[in-house]
């Protein structure tokens, strides 16, 4: 084959290339009227979460979590927080400072969960925090001192009270046993407890969400909405408590934990799901839950370049 012939066919074979990655791409694009459609849908699932005859069988919970109010500035002390949401999680000192000047201070520390401990024993996979905090105490010659905590914990959770938080289910690559259904402060409690060598005074537990709302309002007392698209994705907002059916009471605001990753789960957006996310579903810890959050998370993106490039040789 002659060199010019050599370099036409080579052409070719880009164009027919480039027209097949036209065409798996063209199944992801949304036009202006289906992400409005979306929008609508999703507002739905949003009412029937905060409604007490509908939030039963709603998909998008839509769960209270006793938190009234964005920071006003007049927070100073001494804190410990703890996040747990992933493979790995963090352990921080935070100091905040009201003299004159707001500021914030904060030492950290990050630690890996092992799988076996992700998909094991619930008690093992708490017994391993609470070895993680003693470490970090220790660390920070704080060991002694017995500090309040706060406790953010980026699962569907049902909450009753700031300081008690039961697991609905594990979501991402967490499946532990002896958890759902379990009140997880209490499980925290007595794996610090069972060490016996340091105490803590657990004072909240929030969602991620919850914990990025607080953290920029504490800058901008404007912010009003937590929104987390990381290895999942879920979102915060206050709401007036006279929308919130599901609790007593009409005065003043409730921050309300949508629990949007569930989106889809009863079918919602089926129209737009793909055989792609129907193929990443099937192969997931939870097949047929956290249908929205596997079609935009950080934890699902990977394999569904995969699947679309194995699809395509």
């Amino acid at each position: 084959m002659s060199s010019p012939s050599l370099l036409a066919n080579c052409c070719h074979e880009l164009q027919d290339d480039y027209a097949q990655v036209d065409e798996y791409l063209q199944r992801f694009q949304l036009s202006y009227g289906d992400l409005m459609e979306i929008s609508n849908r999703f507002r739905r699932e949003m009412d029937k979460g905060l409604c007490r005859d509908t939030n039963p069988t709603a998909v998008v919970k839509m769960l209270p979590t006793f938190v009234h109010s964005t920071p006003d500035r007049t927070e100073h002390g001494e804190f410990l927080a703890l996040d747990l949401g992933g493979s790995t999680f963090r352990v921080l000192l935070v100091k905040v400072m009201a003299d004159g000047e707001q500021k914030v201070e904060m030492e950290n520390q990050i630690y890996v969960i092992p799988e076996h401990l992700m998909k094991g024993n619930g008690v093992k996979l708490f017994d391993h925090i609470a070895d993680c905090l003693a470490n970090f105490m220790e660390k920070i010659g704080m060991k002694e001192k017995k500090l309040p905590l706060g406790f953010t914990f980026s699962f569907p959770c049902q909450q009753t009270k700031l300081d008690e938080s039961i697991l609905l289910s594990w979501t991402k690559a967490f499946k532990s046993s002896g958890v759902e259904g379990k009140d997880v402060v209490s499980l925290l409690r007595a794996a610090i407890k069972k060490r016996g060598d340091f105490d803590v005074d657990v004072m909240a537990v929030i969602n991620d969400t919850v914990g990025a709302m607080m953290t920029c309002g504490y800058d901008d007392q404007l912010c009003e909405i937590g929104l987390i698209v990381g290895t999942g994705t879920n979102a915060c907002y206050m709401e007036q408590m006279r929308n919130i059916e599901v609790l007593d009471g009409d005065e003043g605001r409730m921050c309300i934990n949508t629990e949007w990753g569930a989106f889809g789960d009863d079918g919602t957006l089926e129209d737009h799901r793909t055989d792609f996310d129907r193929e990443i579903d099937a192969g997931s810890l939870n097949p047929g839950n956290q249908l929205f959050e596997k079609m935009v998370s950080g934890m699902y993106m990977g394999e569904l370049v995969r699947v679309i490039l194995v699809k395509m040789t």
